[in-house]
């Protein structure tokens, strides 16, 4: 009885040991998939093609959905009739100096105020080399002006003099919030 507890033992230790071994293969056996490209003249390369795509996405965005040409002139948040709150919702608050907007697709843009012919959160491109020697984006969040002009936010009254007013031609590259 004794010699038949220690086959059983014996043979339970092994069956335990091949599991185990077998346990421990399946686990470290790295699978890898590869895809043979059997044509060498066209080449895949991932890495070029999502930077084509993030080009192909970039240029969307900062394609013109319109044009329009208008007055360029500036304000001040302190000006008569002004309260120092924009009239785009959700109405900050500018009498701390700001003058850009943080946007969530442009990054750090410009603000402007604008007819209701542009809808809040529209994001327009125009050059004034007064302003900067690369295109502006700014951001409409604001009203009081009339037609195709568009009034800059300043904040002081020396900047505002030097913007002046101008005749420029500006892209829209969105249209309101979206």
């Amino acid at each position: 009885m004794h010699d038949i507890i220690k086959t059983f033992r014996r043979l339970f230790q092994v069956t335990l040991l091949i599991l185990l071994v077998v346990f421990v293969e399946s686990s470290n056996n790295i699978k890898e998939t590869k895809v043979l490209n059997d044509n060498y003249n066209k080449s895949i390369d991932l890495a070029t093609m999502a930077l084509k795509l993030q080009e192909d996405i970039k240029n969307d965005l900062y394609s013109a959905k319109d044009t329009f040409t208008g007055d360029l002139t500036s304000y001040l948040p302190t000006c008569p009739l002004c309260s120092g709150k924009l009239a785009c919702l959700p109405r900050y608050n500018v009498l701390d100096g700001t003058e850009t907007y943080q946007d969530i697709s442009y990054g750090n843009v410009k603000i402007v105020a604008s007819s209701k012919n542009l809808p809040c959160g529209s994001i327009i491109r125009f050059n004034s080399n007064r302003i900067s020697t690369d295109p502006v984006l700014a951001i409409v969040l604001d009203r009081g002006v009339l037609g195709n002009d568009i009034d800059l936010l300043t904040s002081s009254d020396s900047y505002a003099a030097y913007v002046g007013r101008s005749s420029i031609t500006y892209d829209v590259l969105r249209n309101g919030w979206q």
